[in-house]
């Protein structure tokens, strides 16, 4: 793929200049018939600057944009019609998209498998996930260490079959005709791992419920 010129970046270094041309040439790749070059870039630039503006480490930055923008052309490729296998999708907010929405993420996804989409964002997007959430999920075999805050943007909030609020109140955006709920649950912040078990286990009763309500069986 060439590279426009409307996305030569001055302002970053050679290796990254290199990670982002590699990793729009997969998303190019991925997305050919659907959306062309220029609207790839786009999407992938805008994700890496999203991630820039929190301090998260460089290095893993164009990885980071690659997964985020990956996931933004997906949901406007359903939003404009032009992906649809009837898969119900959910995403999960919170504040931080660092402790209950990446829980909730993980009991989604390792239950219903393929039979279903989940997407996790935030309002004030962290740095990290919370290493008390991450160690919690461990211990019911869930992996969620490889995940990472990152906002919620206006596709992805209109892909979803169903907007799972928790704790962002205001924040989180309302779109007419998108179902709503919204889980009065307890921030992991700052609290230790005995303390975050009950918040997870409460947070895996409501995501077998919402499977029950989407007619998704439970893998597990």
């Amino acid at each position: 793929m060439t590279e426009t010129n409307a996305y030569v970046r001055e302002d970053l270094s050679v290796d990254q200049q290199l990670a982002l041309r590699t990793a729009a040439t997969r998303l190019a790749a991925e997305f050919d018939g659907t959306y062309g070059a220029e609207t790839v870039e786009r999407f992938l630039h805008a994700s890496y600057d999203q991630f820039a503006t929190v301090g998260s480490v460089p290095n893993y930055l164009p990885l980071l944009a690659e997964r985020f923008a990956r996931q933004r052309l997906q949901a406007l490729a359903r939003v404009e019609g032009h992906h649809r296998d009837g898969r119900p999708v959910a995403l999960f907010l919170c504040t931080h998209n660092a402790g209950r929405s990446q829980m909730a993420l993980g009991f989604f996804t390792h239950l219903a498998g393929e039979q279903a989409v989940a997407w996790s964002g935030g309002s004030e997007p962290g740095t990290q996930v919370n290493p008390a959430a991450i160690a919690a999920m461990a211990e019911r075999g869930i992996d969620i260490s490889q995940e990472f805050p990152k906002p919620w943007t206006d596709e992805v909030v209109r892909a979803a079959d169903v907007v799972v609020t928790m704790g962002c109140g205001d924040a989180c955006p309302v779109f007419p005709g998108t179902r709503y709920e919204n889980w009065d649950l307890d921030d992991p912040a700052g609290l230790t791992v005995a303390d975050v078990r009950p918040i997870r286990d409460e947070i895996e009763r409501r995501v077998r419920r919402l499977l029950d309500e989407l007619n998704v069986p439970a893998t597990r």
